[in-house]
């Protein structure tokens, strides 16, 4: 399996980042994505033909995330195109304003995800239309959110980038566990095995 590099949880900086389960839980795990990414719409929502793995994640949250055992935090690493630029800079700017609905709209996000790089969905007329749609969330008010403070969000994104290439993740998805490391769209039993080994 190659040498993997000795990561760390505690070493990975993820103040600030979106993150879905109790702050406290006593297992975390970084998630490294892109929202053009398949591989990525494969894990968390599944639907992608050419992919038959099925998504890991929502056994995960059911599992883990629910029970309180483990913290999802959602870092970026955006690499596809300008679509997942713009998409991530979004992504900073619904969990600063809605961070209750952030979830949903992250959902949305993956199930609307069509073609590879700037293609289709994905550009910023595109999310405010998916916006819109979401119960609870002023579509235009995150769009001026957006174009207000996308160079903080862009700062934000540099750095996930840059705590990506620190322990050697340079593709999506891509998973830090307390002290292991997971790159791949695999299995919810891989993950299990993982998160199961810190909690005893």
């Amino acid at each position: 399996a190659g040498t993997v590099s000795k990561v760390n949880i505690k070493d990975v900086k993820t103040d600030g980042n979106p993150f879905i389960g109790q702050a406290n839980a006593p297992v975390t795990i970084a998630f490294w994505s892109d929202f053009q990414c398949p591989f990525c719409k494969s894990a968390e929502v599944g639907g992608v033909p050419q992919i038959p793995t099925p998504p890991s994640i929502p056994d995960i949250i059911k599992n883990y995330v629910d029970t309180g055992k483990v913290k999802i935090v959602f870092m970026d690493l955006v690499f596809l195109g300008q679509d997942s630029v713009t998409a991530a800079l979004y992504n900073r700017s619904i969990w600063k304003l809605y961070p209750s609905q952030y979830f949903e709209w992250r959902t949305a996000m993956y199930v609307a995800q069509d073609e590879e790089g700037d293609q289709g969905f994905g550009d910023a007329t595109s999310i405010d239309k998916l916006n819109a749609k979401i119960s609870g969330i002023d579509a235009a008010k995150v769009a001026a959110d957006v174009e207000a403070n996308k160079a903080i969000y862009q700062a934000m994104l540099d750095s996930d980038k840059a705590e990506a290439q620190k322990v050697g993740i340079n593709s999506t998805p891509a998973f830090v566990i307390e002290t292991e490391m997971i790159v791949g769209a695999y299995p919810y039993a891989k993950f299990q095995s993982v998160i199961d080994s810190f909690l005893k």
